[in-house]
Formats: structure tokens, sequence, C-alpha cells
């Protein structure tokens, strides 16, 4: 939560410091403002470009990217705003460097303010997304199957399910396989043979 509020306070400080800069002196006094965003890909020119077609529109966009990776948490939406920002930089330097012939820093001439704003701006950003923790996704619960129960010498295992024997009641009943009791009959031929008489019909 605190890396979340860390992080995001950085970038919107990033965002905000990239959305002011082309309102500063960028080179030799001329205004980031000034510059066209085709200018970056054509080759910079002395023609003043409109404000809504300028350098400010990436910018603009990358605050509101910044503006969505905070609300979501998102540390990849932030990252990008970031590398937008510090991509429309370097090569607004590579165009100019071109134009010039060479860039000069400091002596009233040269870069300026907005630059350094514009990339502190970048940096900011890259590290609000390094230093945001994201969003926390929850841990799917697995349940565990049942331990199996032991018996134990005290008493039956719980999945018993005999009935105690009431008492007074016979053996035979209490067990299954119970012996049972034979009489053997004689037959006729037994008894011709012991020399009973035949029984009368």
């Amino acid at each position: 939560m605190i890396r979340n509020i860390a992080g995001s306070v950085l970038a919107l400080a990033g965002a905000t410091a990239a959305v002011w800069s082309p309102f500063r002196a960028w080179y030799d006094g001329r205004h980031g403002r000034d510059y066209a965003v085709d200018e970056l890909f054509t080759g910079i020119t002395d023609a003043r470009g409109e404000l809504i077609g300028s350098i400010l529109a990436p910018f603009l966009f990358a605050a509101l990217v910044t503006l969505l990776g905070v609300v979501l948490r998102s540390r990849l939406l932030v990252a990008f705003a970031g590398l937008v920002v510090l991509g429309f930089t370097v090569l607004w330097m590579v165009r100019v460097g071109q134009a010039e012939g060479g860039l000069t820093i400091g002596g009233g001439t040269g870069l300026g303010d907005g630059v350094a704003n514009a990339v502190g701006g970048g940096i900011l950003l890259l590290l609000g997304a390094l230093v945001m923790s994201g969003r926390s996704h929850p841990r799917h619960r697995v349940d565990r199957p049942p331990r199996h129960t032991h018996p134990t010498l005290d008493g039956p295992p719980p999945d018993d399910t005999s009935t105690l024997e009431e008492p007074g009641a016979r053996p035979e009943a209490s067990t299954p396989y119970a012996p049972t009791r034979t009489f053997d009959v004689p037959t006729w031929d037994q008894e011709r043979e012991r020399g009973d008489p035949p029984p009368k019909s």
C-alpha cells in the first residue's frame, strides 16, 4: 500500500513536469510548444506550430496514461508513459542537433530548462513504476481432502456403524455366521439293516 502511494506521487509529479515543460524554453529561448510534432519526423524548421499539434500533444497523452495507470495501479502503464516522454524528448534532441549542427548547453543559449523538465519528468515516471507494487492478486485457496482417521484402542473407529448388543439377546442373533444344529434322520435302508419293522402305510 505504501509503495503504491509513493509510486503514484512520483508518477504524478513526473507527468506534471512533462506537461509543464513545453511552456518553458527548449533551445535558444524557443519554447517547446513552438515545435510541431511532425517536425520530429520530417526535420526542424523555423515555423511556429500550433499548440494542439506541438510537442505538448504526446506529453498530454503520457499524462492521461499516467492517470490511468495510477487508478489501475498498473506499473506497465506508468512505465509506458515515461518511455513516451523520454522517447519524444530524445527524438527532439536528435532533430535539433541535425538542424543546428550540434547542441550547446549554458551561456543563455542552447538547451533550456524545458528539456530538463521533460527529461526529469520521464525519469520520475520510470521511478514511480519501479516503486509501485502493482495490483495484488488474490491467492486461490486449495481445499485439501480430509485426513483419514485411524481407529484407536479406546473405542470403535468414527465410521463404525455397528450397534451394541441388547441385554438378554441370543448370541446367534448377534453373529451373522452362527453355527446351525443338524439332526440325523434315519433312512429306510438304515432301519432295515438294524431290523426295525417298516413303517405302516
